[in-house]
């Protein structure tokens, strides 16, 4: 149970950064300072925590799956000879 909550600890912070970076990008749209400096500055911060964020997410679950066999063919680890 205990490992199951960490995964879900683990899990929520990029999820949470994820979703901080897409606020800052859809506040750029619309002009709305969100972090001091210029606009294009909270922009690339947004695409940064976003990809960053997602980045990780994506890692955890494939990662997951390897282990536990469910992944395709082309998503497998390469064996060493």
């Amino acid at each position: 149970m205990m490992a199951r909550l960490a995964a879900l600890i683990v899990l929520l912070i990029p999820g949470i950064l994820a979703a901080f970076g897409i606020k800052l990008i859809r506040d750029t749209f619309f002009g709305v300072h969100i972090l001091p400096g210029a606009l294009w500055f909270q922009f690339i911060c947004g695409i940064l925590f976003t990809v960053l964020g997602l980045g990780f997410f994506a890692g955890f679950l494939l990662n997951r799956d390897r282990k536990n066999g469910k992944v395709a063919p082309r998503f497998q680890k390469k064996k060493e000879s």
